[in-house]
């Protein structure tokens, strides 16, 4: 089990599943939407073949996408 240190680390996998039941499967938009408008601050929109940097940040919503714009997974980090 993962050390968490309260104010430091924070159990994100309840937000990412929140998230995932939000987006997964749905054409992702940059048309403001209700899935994209309510998109927390910092997130990132991945799509296939993207070059992202390997820094984590917990508060980060990386939104995945498939070759044809659907949401595939989201993950926290």
């Amino acid at each position: 089990m993962p050390l968490v240190v309260p104010g430091i680390m924070t159990n994100s996998d309840d937000k990412t599943q929140e998230w995932a039941n939000k987006l997964v499967g749905k054409t992702y938009s940059e048309n403001e939407s209700n899935e994209t408008r309510d998109l927390p601050e910092v997130h990132r929109i991945i799509k296939p073949g993207s070059i992202v940097t390997k820094d984590f940040r917990p508060e980060r919503l990386n939104i995945h996408l498939n070759e044809d714009g659907t949401v595939s997974h989201v993950r926290h980090g």
